[in-house]
């Protein structure tokens, strides 16, 4: 911070003073924000509806939708924060810099198999909702049922609608999701010592997919309310399949937000307890406008 530093040189009794920066002659001049974005221009992926679905034990007792949308780094993408920066850090790996050109649903997978290394020793398996959202543009839905990897997908690179989109949701950072933290404890999904029934997780599963399959429906209609209450519900029931998503930080930062002007719904990005909240508000503008620290998003198109 720039006034820091000249407090620290009074305080030293050091005199501060500012250079212009002025580049050699035929050079192009830079900002710092731009050299950044030069070193890595990967996106990432932020998931709008039906999280979770891309897990087989869960897409068992039903088949559904899981929505993303790829978006630019145009601000920083911090760790543990729900835009998957796991995977992106897996893609670093053999592409530091930029994704390659080339079929982006073969990407998505060739990224997927690179990151579940059937050597890895965690036994985790990633979800495919996450290289899918990098790797492919634009708006995306990917059927699940029973498998790791969907079974079909449909992608939107309507210029109205992505810009509609763009317009009506933005972020809100908070903190990372603690160390040592599990979203999944107490889901009746995994807990086997739970006394759920299949049936109870077929019902769970049924809302989740309906949601996802609503929220598709009112943006290719660029309803925003429907959009915003199919975006709710979806989180509403993937916090009922996973209540440890939510803790009691979140809880505090989404109550902030819950009566705040502007805005209709929220979630949260990716698997929770922590990271960023995905708002959805009737004017992105006008909501970043009154809250700086908000943040725009760019959603990557088919030609970037």
């Amino acid at each position: 911070d720039r006034q820091q530093k000249r407090e620290f040189a009074q305080k030293m009794g050091m005199e501060y003073i500012v250079l212009k920066r002025k580049p050699a002659e035929g050079l192009e001049a830079r900002s710092s924000s731009s050299i950044k974005a030069d070193t890595c221009g990967l996106p990432t992926r932020l998931d709008l509806a039906g999280t979770w679905i891309d897990q087989p034990y869960v897409s068992r007792f039903a088949p559904g939708w899981a929505l993303t949308i790829s978006i630019e780094p145009t601000f920083e993408i911090r760790e543990r924060c729900g835009l998957s920066t796991s995977t992106r850090n897996m893609i670093k790996k053999i592409w530091p810099y930029k994704l390659p050109d080339m079929e982006p649903e073969m990407l998505a997978k060739l990224v997927f198999c690179f990151e579940n290394d059937p050597e890895r020793k965690d036994g985790f398996i990633s979800g495919a909702q996450d290289a899918v959202g990098i790797c492919m543009p634009g708006l995306v839905r990917h059927w699940y049922d029973s498998r790791f990897w969907p079974l079909k997908f449909e992608s939107c690179h309507d210029e109205t609608t992505l810009k509609w989109l763009e317009d009506h949701i933005c972020l809100m950072y908070m903190f990372p999701r603690r160390d040592g933290c599990s979203v999944v404890a107490g889901s009746p999904f995994v807990d086997s010592a739970a006394d759920y029934t299949d049936s109870y997780r077929t019902k769970l599963t049924r809302r989740l997919a309906d949601a996802a399959e609503r929220c598709w429906n009112a943006i290719m209609a660029r309803d925003l309310e429907a959009f915003a209450k199919a975006y709710g519900d979806s989180f509403e029931a993937q916090v009922t399949m996973f209540p440890s998503m939510l803790n009691e930080d979140v809880r505090n930062y989404m109550d902030r937000f819950s009566n705040m002007p502007g805005v209709l719904t929220m979630k949260l990005s990716g698997a929770g307890a922590g990271g960023y909240l995905a708002l959805v508000v009737e004017d992105a503008d006008a909501f970043c406008n009154s809250h700086p620290e908000a943040i725009r998003i760019k959603i990557r198109r088919k030609d970037a």
